[in-house]
C-alpha cells in the first residue's frame, strides 16, 4: 500500500488503433506525478488475469476507465465488455471493500463521444464522463483536468503536457532508432519498456 496514493489503474482497449491514446495517457499520468498501473505492465502465463486486475485495482487510489469501445464498430462485431467489467470491479472495491481506505478512490470514465456510455450503461447516468473524441490532445486535457479537479493542484497546464509529449515522442524515435530499434518496434513497444523510457526522461529532467 506504500504507493497506493500515487498509483493510477488504467482500464482501456489494447488494440493497435488505441495505442497512440494509451501512450499519451501513460505520459500524462507520469507528467502529473503519478504511477500508471496496467495489466500489460507484466506478463506471466501462470497468472490469472482477473486476479491481476483485482490486485491492480486494490493497489491504486486513482483509476482511468476508457469505455470508448462500448459500441461495436461494425455490424456483427461484439462490443467490448472487459472495460465495463473492470469498471464495475473498481466501483465495487470502492463501495464494498471492508477497508475504509478504498472509500476515497477516485475514478475517471472516458468515452469517445459525449453521452455514449450512458446509452450502453444506463446506470452510469449518475456520473460525469469526459469525452476525448479519439484525440490524444483532448485525452491529455481530460486526464490532466481530472487530476486538478481531484485536488492535485501543482501540475502543468494541459497545453504544456501536450507539447512535452510531442517533443518526447520525437526525441524517442531519434534516440531509439540510433540504438537499432526499427520504426515498427518503436511504434509497438512493450508497455513496461515504454514506461521505463518515460522514467528515464523524467529522471533526467
Amino acid at each position: 500500500m506504500s504507493s497506493f496514493d500515487k498509483n493510477v489503474f488504467i482500464n482501456c482497449p489494447y488494440d493497435d488503433e488505441y495505442l497512440p491514446l494509451l501512450k499519451s495517457l501513460i505520459f500524462t499520468i507520469k507528467a502529473c506525478g503519478f504511477n500508471p498501473r496496467i495489466a500489460l505492465e507484466r506478463f506471466n502465463s501462470a497468472e490469472v488475469r482477473l486476479q491481476k486486475i483485482k490486485q491492480l485495482i486494490e493497489e491504486s487510489s486513482y483509476s482511468v476507465h476508457d469505455l470508448s469501445r462500448i459500441k461495436a464498430a461494425n455490424a456483427g462485431d461484439y462490443f467490448r465488455l472487459n472495460m465495463a467489467l473492470e469498471l464495475g470491479m473498481d466501483i465495487g472495491c470502492r463501495d464494498y471493500h471492508p477497508d475504509a481506505v478504498f472509500r476515497g478512490k477516485k475514478l475517471l470514465v472516458l468515452e469517445h463521444e459525449r453521452f455514449s456510455v450512458q446509452k450502453g450503461l444506463s446506470d452510469m447516468s449518475f456520473g460525469d464522463c469526459k469525452s476525448h473524441e479519439g484525440s490524444e490532445e483532448k485525452l491529455i486535457k481530460c486526464v490532466r483536468d481530472w487530476f486538478y479537479e481531484s485536488g492535485v493542484k501543482k501540475i502543468k497546464p494541459a497545453s504544456v503536457i501536450w507539447n512535452d509529449f510531442n517533443v518526447f515522442m520525437a526525441n524517442l524515435y531519434l534516440e531509439k532508432s540510433a540504438q537499432g530499434y526499427s520504426s515498427n518496434e518503436i511504434d509497438h513497444i512493450l508497455v513496461p519498456e515504454y514506461i521505463d523510457w518515460i522514467d528515464e526522461r523524467f529522471d533526467g529532467a
